[in-house]
């Protein structure tokens, strides 16, 4: 376990995967993770993969890949995603949590960020009447 949010700041980063969840059929999970090696994205790649984030029916799962240590992030989203939305889909979201991390306001940014993928998502991904959480909401550390 990484000791970076405290329990009270993980309880909210679940619950806005969870509101965040309730506005499109997307899954978002958050991975705190203590060192890569090589690339950010590689690396967020790989624990994607690990995660099996892959398994969504429209391939939509999302990604926030985080370094605590070094203060870095990475937002890795699936090829349903990659296949429907704009190139530099994810920049507005990443421009507002890079803003909070250097204000080392880490758990708001990442709730920001949340809550700004699940609205850019329901354009692509709405949510509907048989959703089910396809994916864990609680954050994942190695």
């Amino acid at each position: 376990m990484i000791d970076f949010f405290n329990k009270e700041e993980e309880a909210r980063i679940v619950a806005a995967i969870k509101e965040a969840e309730r506005r499109t059929s997307g899954e978002i999970r958050v991975h705190l993770t203590k060192r890569y090696w090589g690339n950010i994205l590689s690396s967020a790649a790989r624990r994607f993969r690990k995660l099996k984030m892959y398994e969504t029916e429209q391939r939509n799962g999302v990604l926030l890949f985080i370094v605590p240590s070094r203060k870095e992030f990475a937002i890795l989203g699936d090829e349903g995603i990659d296949e429907k939305v704009p190139e530099h889909f994810w920049k507005d979201v990443r421009d507002l949590m890079e803003q909070y991390f250097r204000e080392e306001k880490y758990e708001e940014g990442v709730c920001q960020g949340i809550h700004l993928i699940g609205e850019k998502l329901k354009a692509y991904f709405p949510w509907q009447e048989d959703d089910k959480n396809e994916l864990p909401d609680d954050i994942s550390h190695a």
